[in-house]
């Protein structure tokens, strides 16, 4: 257990960054899903809205240091590949 006012002060605090960072992660997985959710169906103009929309949410993760910039790149080039094959 912490015996300094600060220690105390940076527990209470790192478990409202991870109840914070869950939602947010969570928040994204879940754009994520509506496009792969829409591949699966076989509608492609579904699948390119969801991923208008999932590609800010990716990119606000990485501006919240949530995922690291390449990642996201290569989860928004992975779904955009997906969507791209699905449309031909």
């Amino acid at each position: 257990m912490a015996n300094h006012a600060s220690a105390l002060k940076r527990i209470r605090r790192n478990a409202r960054r991870a109840e914070i960072n869950g939602a947010r992660r969570n928040r994204m997985r879940t754009f994520i899903k509506k496009v792969e959710l829409a591949l699966t169906n076989n509608d492609a103009t579904a699948a390119q809205e969801a991923l208008k929309n999932a590609q800010p949410e990716i990119q606000r993760a990485v501006a919240k240091n949530l995922l690291h910039k390449n990642t996201a790149a290569r989860k928004i080039s992975r779904l955009s590949a997906r969507v791209k094959a699905a449309k031909s």
